[in-house]
């Protein structure tokens, strides 16, 4: 396998826009209806709480979601933007002479997941949800000659594609929800 690495080239890889958008809405869909179902049946949670901590969870999400992958001919560095506190979502550097192999592990699910060794012993999850992934992969070969052709995506687009559709299936769900509750036909 080849790759078109030139020197000093800095790429940045950022979390696929499939995967962010329908895990954005995703959580709008799951959460939103809250408030007003808390209203209609008088639950002891107002709904101003269930707003406030609904916003603070999106902020959170929001904050995970914006992860960057940068790669350079030096190094490989997971890095998150400047108001993200760190104690939420710490990043990580890596230089390509550190990492001694890339293991895969597998998931609770079954999936795949690839953690690179450093010559401390020191694991590094490997991004493997941002756009441009073989990419990416590309890449870490090119830098540590490493054989990466069985390394595959954990969550295939397709997957995300189904997920958001139904995800957009909830939010019309949501939607009579919502209307029914305002309405007071509940």
């Amino acid at each position: 396998m080849t790759t078109n690495v030139t020197n000093n080239t800095t790429t940045t890889f950022r979390l696929s826009p499939l995967i962010r958008i329908t895990l954005l809405t995703l959580y709008i869909a799951l959460t939103v209806p809250l408030p007003f179902l808390a209203e209609v049946t008088k639950a002891p949670t107002p709904p101003t709480l269930l707003w406030i901590g609904i916003a603070i969870g999106f902020v959170g999400l929001y904050a995970v979601l914006t992860e960057r992958v940068i790669v350079n001919d030096q190094e490989i560095k997971v890095i998150y933007p400047v108001w993200v506190p760190s104690f939420f979502r710490k990043g990580w550097t890596l230089s390509w002479t550190e990492i001694k192999s890339l293991k895969p592990r597998s998931t609770g699910q079954g999936g795949l997941v690839y953690y690179f060794l450093s010559q401390d012993g020191k694991a590094y999850l490997l991004p493997m949800r941002v756009a441009g992934f073989n990419r990416l992969v590309n890449f870490v070969q090119a830098k540590t000659g490493i054989d990466t052709t069985d390394v595959r995506p954990l969550a295939q687009p397709w997957m995300y594609v189904i997920l958001f559709f139904c995800t957009l299936l909830l939010l019309l769900v949501d939607a009579w929800t919502i209307n029914t509750a305002i309405l007071g036909n509940w």
